[in-house]
């Protein structure tokens, strides 16, 4: 099997970028033969800074439109694929732009958002985040929320969120949820980390997990290779099934101290609730332009060539197309 021909062929479908966004990192999404991903535009924002950002990505489509393109349906992501442009799935890590309005839900829909994630670490009027010290479960409100982003078609992401209130949202929504980016505590004891019995009971509900490779959440942090990504996909693909999984890889390309510190503090920037340390990204997938060697680790580990296609893309599609209903 030649590595780099598959990732050529394949869709390739990156759960989670959080990157600072420019052109650098479009051309190197290209370089790295990405076909879609989940790209974040809040996190602590409100609606109208969240707006803000997405009037900031609508220029980019208009700047860059030979690379990238803004992804509405499953239709754009093959438009994508064959017009050799990564597809952009804007997305939220937190339903702070939300407010406390259910409207806004459709608005955001209607402007290209395909991903909401119901916490982003700590609480907020909807559910629990990883961080906090007690997880009161998804609010009244919040089954509200999932009611009507079911409805729109916009999929739920559990990946900050504590483990009582991603219970409830999987059990609360009618359609598929998500951990976009996660990995398993059976490799790292982390409050960022799903434990096995979470990713089986996500993957027995129908939904899914996007492993990541952010280097904190690793068994050997920095010291990681591309080869332990594998490792880790592989673990979580033995713990919830071939079917359920994909990459969320989390590549925060082009982001310094600043940023870290924002994402680090409750509301950007309130307590600490946790330490990062130094960010290095496993060796051998240190930017998105090296993604083909992710697939290239995949063949040296022996991983046939369709599980192979719906680890990197393959699963994200048929996910996608429960939730927004195509």
């Amino acid at each position: 099997m030649d590595p780099a021909a598959l990732h050529r062929d394949a869709i390739v479908f990156d759960g989670l970028i959080v990157a600072n966004w420019s052109r650098e990192v479009f051309e190197d999404m290209r370089r790295g033969g990405l076909t879609a991903a989940n790209c974040t535009c809040c996190i602590w924002e409100g609606f109208t800074d969240t707006m803000k950002n997405i009037a900031r990505w609508n220029a980019w489509f208009r700047d860059h439109d030979d690379v990238i393109l803004k992804v509405r349906t499953l239709a754009d992501i093959g438009r994508a694929k064959a017009e050799g442009r990564t597809g952009i799935v804007l997305g939220f890590q937190n339903v702070s732009a939300f407010e406390d309005q259910l409207g806004y839900i459709q608005h955001f829909k209607d402007v290209g958002v395909g991903v909401a994630q119901m916490a982003y670490n700590t609480q907020n009027l909807v559910a629990t985040g990883c961080y906090e010290s007690e997880d009161r479960g998804l609010s009244d409100f919040g089954r509200e929320v999932v009611a009507e982003m079911n409805r729109a078609g916009m999929l739920c992401d559990l990946s900050h969120v504590g483990s009582k209130s991603s219970r409830d949202t999987i059990l609360a929504s009618d359609k598929p949820v998500a951990y976009t980016h996660c990995l398993p505590s059976g490799l790292k004891e982390h409050p960022r980390n799903k434990s096995d019995e979470d990713l089986r009971f996500i993957a027995d509900q129908g939904g899914f997990i996007g492993v990541t490779m952010f280097p904190p959440f690793l068994s050997r942090g920095i010291e990681s290779t591309v080869d332990d990504y594998v490792e880790a996909i592989e673990y979580v693909v033995n713990v919830a099934g071939e079917d359920s999984v994909g990459i969320g890889t989390d590549f925060t390309q082009g982001h310094g101290r600043e940023f870290f510190h924002w994402i680090t503090h409750d509301k950007g920037y309130a307590r600490r609730l946790t330490a990062f340390g130094e960010i290095v990204n496993p060796e051998g997938i240190r930017t998105i332009g090296e993604l083909p060697n992710l697939t290239a680790a995949m063949v040296r580990k022996g991983w046939p060539e369709e599980r192979i296609r719906k680890i990197i893309g393959q699963n994200w599609l048929a996910l996608l197309a429960r939730v927004w209903g195509e």
